[in-house]
C-alpha cells in the first residue's frame, strides 16, 4: 500500500508517517516507481506505536516494542527491552500517582478549611 493509505487505515498524516521514518522507527521501502510501500506489518507497528502514545509513551520509548514487533514476535511487548521499559513507565506512574495524591490531600484541606463557617466570635459575638 501507498503512504497515503497507510496513513488512513491508521489514523494518522503522512507527515507523521515520514517523520517516524526518518527517526527510524519504520521502514523506508520503495517500490519500483520510487514511491514507498508498505504492507500490513508495517499498521501493526503503527498501531503499536499509536496505542503506546495514547498511554503517555514518548516515541523513543515505543522504540523496543517496535523492534520486537520487527523481530518476528507477534507482539510488540513480548521482548526484554519492551517488559522493562513498560516496568519504567510504571514506577514513572506511581510517582505520580504519589504526588497527585499529595496534592489533592493539600487542596482538599485548603478547601475544607475556607468552606467551614467561621465561628461566632468572628460574627460579632452575635447568636443566631
Amino acid at each position: 500500500m501507498r503512504i497515503g493509505e497507510l496513513a488512513a487505515r491508521a489514523g494518522t498524516t503522512t507527515r507523521t508517517l515520514r517523520y517516524y521514518e526518518s527517526r527510524g522507527l519504520l521502514p523506508a521501502r520503495r517500490g519500483g516507481n520510487g514511491h514507498r510501500t508498505y504492507d500490513e506489518s508495517d499498521l501493526k507497528l503503527l498501531r503499536q506505536i499509536r496505542t503506546l502514545q495514547d498511554f503517555g509513551f514518548d516515541l523513543e520509548e515505543t522504540r523496543p516494542f517496535v523492534e520486537c514487533l520487527r523481530a518476528g514476535h507477534p507482539e510488540g511487548d513480548s521482548c526484554p527491552a519492551s517488559v522493562a521499559v513498560y516496568r519504567r513507565k510504571l514506577a514513572e506512574l506511581d510517582e505520580l500517582i504519589g504526588e497527585l495524591t499529595a496534592v489533592r490531600a493539600e487542596i482538599s484541606v485548603r478547601l475544607s478549611t475556607v468552606e467551614e463557617p467561621p465561628p461566632l466570635c468572628e460574627l460579632g459575638g452575635q447568636e443566631l
